[in-house]
């Protein structure tokens, strides 16, 4: 009896777990894989964060367009919070409140609304100066991280990219001017 039981308990013994070696082959896989999923998570990220930058880059365009139109006799508004505004007998302003603050950020990238070199324009519905054109910038606020490119647009509302991740300037914006517009 005594002999059953130490074979019972030898073969109940190998049995029971994983060995050390077992248990680090699984982790040496795990941490393989992490190795090679998480770059392409972080480039995702950047890809999402770019395509956000640029949504919102048009989206102030239209904002500002809107806004020439219906509230500035043709000029634009200097700030982003002026474009949040709503006008007397309206109750919605140009853009999201998620933009509203000058500089805004939002994805990793930082949003500001500029006057550039543009001159005064008339006043809008509320009262407030506008000016004749704008210049929108949108940079990534830790370059390689959060973003890779810079992005630019003016009140001709075609947005440029700069690849170094710094905004594109008003003159490589300007027609022959050699900048990068978005296709």
């Amino acid at each position: 009896m005594s002999t059953q039981y130490q074979a019972s308990r030898t073969a109940r013994s190998s049995d029971e777990g994983f060995t050390l070696i077992e248990l680090l082959a699984v982790v040496a896989i795990i941490g393989i894989l992490a190795a090679l999923a998480v770059p392409t998570l972080l480039r995702t990220r950047i890809t999402a964060n770019e395509a956000s930058a640029i949504g919102s880059v048009r989206a102030i365009n239209t904002a500002e367009s809107a806004y020439a139109a219906s509230a500035a006799s043709g000029s634009y508004a200097t700030e982003l919070s002026v474009l949040v505004q709503a006008c007397p007998g309206s109750s919605t302003g140009f853009i999201s409140p998620d933009l509203a603050s000058d500089p805004s950020q939002k994805s990793g990238y930082v949003i500001e609304l500029g006057t550039g070199i543009s001159m005064a324009g008339e006043s809008d519905c509320n009262g407030r100066p506008a000016r004749a054109g704008y210049y929108l910038t949108a940079v990534p606020k830790s370059i390689g991280t959060t973003g890779h490119r810079g992005f630019a647009s003016s009140n001709r509302g075609v947005v440029f990219y700069d690849a170094t991740g710094a905004a594109p300037t008003e003159a490589s914006m300007a027609p022959g001017g050699g900048g990068h517009p978005i296709q």
